[in-house]
């Protein structure tokens, strides 16, 4: 981030943070546990703030551990043992998860929204949960726990004096017992969870699952850990994102090229994206132009810079895209996961040595009009234009050796890593290759498998 910073040097440092974190935060966890008093909400939200390294909130956390503008005023109501008004809450909370910590890490919600009021609060001020999980038990068994709870004053664990007593004296020794309900108490506030659910369940239930609570606690925090790393499916229209990985000469940019034509996906070719930013004379630009004016090869980090700017465009976002000429390596392909730039449609083409080099050998311009000639597939229609072709030095044999022999050395990594990718015989009439292309990419997305934990 502060190399952001000091590339693009902007008016409101601060600002500019906070708008970048939002940016890519896209796997942060936004999970909220629900779930009756003594179902055990806060050792699953504390267990996984562990494991997810997110920020976990709750009542206690918002009144005693949070210097927040309306803190204050919650705590009054509380003194007073008041309720304290849903809108209140849901401004605690909204102060709460604006926070940069909350925004970069993610947040684990314990306890709210506690009813529908609080959910529609939340929802219309943006703060909208990807996983909600339901703890559910039977109220003689969640009464019955009630009372033997116990509480660890330093790292606020709960334990339990039969379910869950701790193995280590020390923390037996400072266990203390929290201000639980009476029974009568506990069955008021059982009646008023049953009461408030039901309207919860309605605005969450796409994405909300329940999990029993009555069975040993490492079954119910690897199945809540199995839920919040799944990702939903939206069943709307996918926006194409569409990677060509291939050699050089195997018609990468011909495909691309028709595919955004019939179908309005932007076509960006990282080689010509990086000559634009040079040529239009951007920050990024003026640093990667010393590279290209010198033959070398641009560094990853610069032209990761200026391909997530390009593709998180309105129009790339809005209408898809075709990318080739990037990534090269795994290491490439690593660094665009962890810029949240994932293809949904990967295409190796594959094409024989010996058709790469007729291809790419016998390629000629015409240096007076741009034009693009073949020495056998489209020779030049005149003897004057014949003779004054041309060749791009990277045409030359021994550089296209140097070439593809790169591409393979590279090749059975990036193939590994995009392991649902499809493979194009690109030795046929492009349009052949074209029709192929094309009914890969309006077949449905296809289902990832979850990787087991």
């Amino acid at each position: 981030m502060l190399e952001e910073l000091l590339i693009h040097k902007p008016d409101d440092p601060i600002q500019y943070m906070i708008n970048h974190l939002k940016q890519n935060n896209d796997d942060a966890p936004r999970i909220c546990v629900l779930g009756p008093p003594a179902s055990g909400k806060t050792t699953v939200a504390m267990w996984l703030c562990k494991h997810l390294d997110a920020i976990r909130i709750s009542q206690e956390t918002l009144l005693f551990k949070e210097i927040l503008a309306l803190t204050r005023e919650a705590k009054m109501y509380k003194e007073r043992k008041q309720k304290i008004p849903n809108a209140l809450w849901a401004n605690l909370i909204q102060e709460r998860l604006s926070n940069v910590d909350c925004i970069k890490q993610g947040w684990i919600l314990e306890g709210f929204p506690e009813n529908q009021e609080q959910a529609w609060m939340l929802q219309s001020s943006g703060i909208i949960p990807r996983h909600v999980v339901v703890l559910y038990a039977p109220d003689t068994v969640l009464i019955e726990r009630n009372s033997g709870k116990r509480l660890d004053p330093f790292t606020e664990e709960v334990y339990h004096t039969t379910f869950d007593w701790p193995s280590d004296p020390l923390i037996q020794q400072r266990l203390v017992k929290p201000e639980d309900l009476s029974e009568q108490e506990m069955s008021k506030k059982l009646l008023e969870y049953h009461r408030n659910f039901p309207g919860v369940f309605q605005i969450y239930q796409n994405v909300l699952k329940s999990i029993n609570a009555d069975q040993p606690s490492m079954d119910v925090l690897s199945q809540v850990l199995t839920y919040v790393q799944t990702r939903h499916r939206s069943a709307a229209p996918f926006t194409p994102r569409i990677l060509f990985c291939g050699p050089p000469g195997s018609g990468k940019s011909l495909q691309a090229a028709l595919i955004a034509q019939k179908y309005s996906v932007v076509n960006i070719c990282c080689g010509q994206l990086l000559k634009e930013a040079v040529a239009d004379k951007t920050k990024l630009g003026e640093l990667i132009k010393p590279y290209i004016d010198n033959g070398y090869p641009v560094p990853d980090n610069l032209v990761m810079k200026i391909l997530a700017e390009r593709l998180n465009a309105l129009d790339c976002m809005t209408n898809g895209w075709v990318l080739h000429g990037f990534p090269r390596d795994i290491e490439q392909g690593e660094q665009l996961q962890k810029s949240h730039i994932i293809p949904n449609r990967v295409f190796f083409f594959n094409l024989p040595y010996e058709s790469i080099m007729e291809r790419l050998s016998q390629r000629r311009i015409d240096p007076t009009t741009g034009e693009r000639y073949h020495m056998t597939f489209r020779p030049a229609p005149a003897p004057e234009i014949q003779v004054r072709l041309r060749q791009n030095p990277r045409d030359k044999e021994e550089n296209i050796e140097k070439r593809v022999e790169t591409y393979y050395r590279n090749v059975k990594e990036l193939e590994d890593f995009y392991e649902d990718a499809i493979y194009v015989n690109a030795d046929q009439d492009p349009h052949v290759v074209f029709e192929f292309i094309e009914s890969c990419i309006i077949k449905p997305l296809p289902c990832k498998k979850l990787k087991s934990l």
